[in-house]
């Protein structure tokens, strides 16, 4: 599964960061403004009990904008704009006069903001951890509380219609699976969605409040009283209370309701007096257990966890996720995500002898079912599983037989189930000592003790031949240890690990997950260790291209730009040659830029720009300079942040020149090729700037640079062409497909598109460096009006 996401940390490990501005305790005035640094001051509240400004996270120099307990050690976050944005140092949010907070980057994009189309005359962050915005007639014209995110406050009300939704995990704040909503019946509720699209499935938790016969019984506010209570308000004037009666504690306590990212309402206290081992102590959590709460087989989602994987009730309610054996997580970050089997079914193999199981007990996935057989044996179950190629488990419970085919969802420990579960693996994925064994490595000396103790006691002949045993034994572990050293040698070296194939083919299940395909091989899915990787296999290598391989692995080991794709090791093992990469969740440019739906104009910017500088490290910053030849939104990979990684570089010389150029038989400003490499010139870094051109006008319109004219469009034919008649024309509507919110950015969109033509000039002496492109992007040298680019006019063939 894709999730959108942006790597951050836990609020028990930020360091509160201030920020530049005056400090008032009553009145923020229209101009003052925050900048994100290390030793700055927040906007606080009167009592200084809540701060407004900026967290810094450790370990990537990133900020957030934020409120929080300002006055114990842990600065909990209770209030964050919507997506849990993360900016750069230096960063700032001003109180403008028309558009209320603006939440602006190092270079000045916007990020943020309240947006707020009235006269402001100042604001005010309260103690009750309201961040409110006062109009010059007086009025709240914006407060935080009217836009919570996973936190509400005493004093804090939430109107029919009103939606909280959870973090994605402890350390990313983007809107994760979790919602609370009141819906417009009175009723609130708990459900998961589905993080892509929004869907939002069936309630796991649900208050009842509703009452379609007497609608004054039904539910009408959401209210957390300043005294720590929060109830339901009904239309009749009457409660029902989510904090049970008399279970506050007595004293002077910070209070908060917070969905947590696994799904659980928990409302909790923290003594206003820290002591030296205060921490956040719960009052009440709903659900009670929220493995078990998913009942609905049709519309549950995965449940509490991610598909295939297994939810176990924990202290304090909590749950805990974790992949069963024959599974393992496809996100090695998110144990709460999805799992995958090492089996997958495959109807086209026949494949049975191959075929055990793993046997779990007390785990059940109970809406995966597509045959019941009843009554039936646990042999007959197991049999007729392993024979069917849709089964992935089989659940044997009573003399009954549930067959089940993948994804497997609501996945759940019961010790009172009395189940079984059989999980499909291949033979070769069981531990040694089949299904029954716990898979490890024993410990080579404890073993050849165990053998060397059977020495006494026997005769002269056995005691002779287990002595030979001992000796090999030792000398294949010396030989092993020595094999480990040799590759720490080479890894110290070369900064990689070297890989036997072996190795990669258990790293892939058999090379069994494709990610994609391109020139230089195929790319598969794999995990290593916990670490989820991308494998890269080569083909058509050159001949004779060891030492070659060697050497420009060497090379490629030794970059390191947040913009490229990490080399992590390579494989070079009898004629196999295979490179592992660190494996990019959100897959490539292409699929981002090229799909249903058009990408933010602030992120597509912030991929160019990324790229542009990872291409400019490339050619100008490595010890050895580097042409990729094969720049195109399928090489360009985007992380978790979105963040445009550039991979395959430094392949090129791997292969026959051929084979690394595109056979396009049109003109040189088709595709993404430079016209020199058809008329036989040198090939200098200007090809990779062209290239980028290309890449980058596809960024700005998000249309391919070839595109089928299957629909009677005069434009759009070559994106090139395009794109020059559209400057031309001052269409640059028309470029962008009335993309408003790159319409609302003109100048830069016309910035963007003027690079781009330079870029593409067919004249290549014409074309600036990638240094003089990440310039002219980032405004610090002026883009003057470029040239036609195709001035000759060649169509070549």
């Amino acid at each position: 599964m894709k999730r959108f996401s942006c790597v951050i940390l836990s609020t028990t490990i930020l360091v509160p960061i201030l920020v530049i501005a005056q400090q008032t305790n009553v009145s923020i005035l229209v101009g003052s403004y925050l900048i994100a640094t290390d030793d700055a001051t927040p906007w606080l509240s009167p009592s200084a009990d809540f701060a407004f400004g900026f967290q810094r996270f450790q370990d990537n120099d990133t900020f957030m904008l934020s409120i929080w307990y300002n006055n114990i050690p842990e600065k909990t976050i209770v209030w964050y704009p919507e997506g849990g944005h993360t900016v750069p140092r230096g960063s700032k949010v001003e109180l403008t006069n028309e558009r209320g907070l603006v939440l602006t980057d190092l270079q000045g994009r916007e990020v943020w903001s309240s947006g707020i189309a009235s006269n402001i005359s100042y604001a005010v962050m309260n103690d009750t951890g309201n961040f409110v915005i006062i109009g010059t007639d007086s009025s709240n014209i914006w407060q935080s509380f009217d836009f919570p995110t996973d936190t509400m406050l005493p004093t804090q009300i939430m109107d029919l219609g009103g939606v909280m939704y959870s973090k994605f995990s402890t350390k990313n704040f983007s809107r994760g699976r979790f919602q609370l909503r009141f819906l417009q019946d009175g009723n609130l509720i708990l459900n998961t969605r589905d993080i892509a699209s929004g869907y939002a499935y069936a309630a796991y938790f649900a208050t009842k409040t509703d009452d379609p016969v007497n609608q004054t019984n039904s539910g009408q506010k959401l209210i957390f009283d300043s005294v720590g209570y929060m109830y339901i308000l009904r239309r009749n004037g009457k409660r029902a209370d989510l904090t049970p009666n008399q279970e506050l504690p007595f004293g002077d306590y910070y209070h908060r309701a917070t969905l947590d990212f696994d799904g659980v309402l928990t409302q909790y206290y923290h003594p206003k007096v820290s002591g030296q081992n205060t921490s956040w102590a719960t009052v009440w959590s709903y659900p009670e257990n929220i493995c078990l709460s998913f009942r609905d087989p049709v519309s549950a989602g995965s449940g509490a966890c991610g598909f295939n994987n297994v939810c176990r009730l924990g202290p304090n309610n909590r749950p805990t996720c974790e992949c069963p054996r024959g599974f393992s997580l496809l996100d090695p970050n998110d144990s709460y995500g999805d799992c995958k089997s090492y089996y997958v079914p495959n109807c086209n193999e026949v494949e049975f002898n191959n075929l055990d199981f793993v046997e779990l007990t007390d785990i059940d996935w109970p809406f995966a079912d597509y045959v019941i057989m009843n009554p039936t044996s646990e042999t007959e179950c197991k049999s007729s599983c392993l024979t069917d190629c849709l089964c992935a488990v089989a659940v044997y419970r009573g003399n009954k037989c549930w067959k089940k085919k993948l994804p497997l969802s609501n996945g759940k420990v019961d010790s009172s189930l009395g189940v079984k579960a059989f999980v499909k693996v291949l033979k070769s994925d069981l531990p040694p000592g089949g299904p029954s064994q716990v898979s490890g490595k024993k410990n080579d000396r404890q073993t050849l003790i165990i053998v060397g103790s059977a020495l006494f006691g026997t005769s002269v002949f056995v005691n002779i031949v287990l002595m030979l045993v001992i000796c090999l034994g030792m000398f294949l572990i010396y030989q092993r240890n020595v094999e480990k050293l040799d590759q720490a040698i080479n890894a110290v070296e070369t900064n990689l690990i070297r890989f036997r194939y072996k190795q990669l083919v258990n790293a892939t299940n058999g090379f069994r997950d494709e990610l994609g395909r391109g020139a230089f091989g195929v790319v598969y899915k794999g995990v290593i260790g916990t670490n989820t990787v991308a494998v890269k296999k080569l083909d058509r290598m050159v001949q004779d291209g060891d030492k070659e391989f060697r050497t420009e692995v060497n090379a490629i080991g030794r970059t390191h730009h947040k913009n490229l794709v990490r080399l992590l090791g390579f494989c070079d093992d009898g004629n196999n040659r295979l490179l592992v990469y660190e494996y990019m969740i959100n897959g490539t440019l292409a699929s981002f830029i090229f799909g249903d739906r058009r990408p933010g104009w602030t992120t597509r910017c912030n991929i160019a720009l990324g790229v542009a500088k990872g291409l400019s490290y490339l050619h100008e910053e490595c010890s050895t300079q580097i042409i990729h030849c094969d720049i195109k939104p399928q090489n360009i990979l985007l992380d978790e942040d979105y963040n445009g990684r550039i991979s395959d570089f430094g392949l090129a010389k791997l292969l026959l020149m051929n084979q690394s150029r595109t056979n396009t038989g049109i003109r040189g400003t088709k595709g993404y090729v430079a016209p020199e490499w058809f008329r036989n010139a040198p090939i200098t870094v200007k090809v990779d700037v062209y290239s980028f051109g290309v890449l980058l006008l596809e960024i700005i319109s998000c249309r391919k640079s070839v595109k089928e004219n299957d629909n009677g469009d005069e434009y759009g034919v070559i994106l090139t062409d395009w794109a020059w008649d559209c400057y031309q024309e001052r269409r640059l509507d028309l470029f962008v497909c009335d993309d408003l919110e790159a319409l609302d950015d003109i100048k830069k969109v016309r910035k963007f598109l003027m690079v781009g033509i330079w870029c593409v000039q067919e004249n290549s002496s014409l074309r600036p460096t990638m240094r003089t492109v990440i310039q002219m992007l980032e405004g610090v040298v002026e883009v003057n009006d470029p040239p036609c680019p195709f001035p000759y006019s060649v169509t070549l063939s």
